[in-house]
């Protein structure tokens, strides 16, 4: 079974967000209202609604750091990865967790970065030599 998936959330600021998901990350706008726009979040459908931000707070502890909860996150291969990171270095992205390698040498051994859109809401992008080791225990 193919599937996709859906995310609704709040954005302050339209504009500022179809330049971020637009032009930094390079996601394909969809259809859009005057209160929202959609995304092709690499391959997922990404619904931007106007509204205030959900709240977060810094207690997912993952290895040595407490990460934003809830976070959005992506999966991509290791050089899709380091491309993305080079993009958003490029553009000036204030990172919450600089790009960096998290368990190395063991199951599930996985590059990661976390940043925040325009309107605070946090990202992870995770990267992965093989795919087929995402779930490697």
């Amino acid at each position: 079974m193919k599937a996709l998936f859906h995310l609704a959330y709040h954005v302050t600021d339209l504009d500022a967000a179809r330049r971020f998901y637009g032009g930094v990350l390079g996601c394909r706008e969809g259809r859009s209202t005057a209160t929202w726009v959609d995304f092709d979040f690499f391959g997922h459908q990404l619904s931007l609604h106007r509204g205030e931000p959900f709240k977060t707070t810094n207690t997912g502890h993952v290895g040595e750091h407490l990460v934003p909860m809830p976070h959005l996150g992506l999966v991509l291969q290791r050089a899709d990865w380091e491309a993305l990171a080079q993009r958003l270095r490029a553009a000036g992205v204030e990172f919450v967790l600089e790009p960096q390698l998290r368990f190395a040498g063991q199951p599930g051994e996985q590059w990661t970065m976390f940043f925040r859109d325009p309107c605070g809401n946090p990202i992870e992008v995770k990267g992965f030599e093989s795919l087929d080791s995402l779930y490697a225990a």
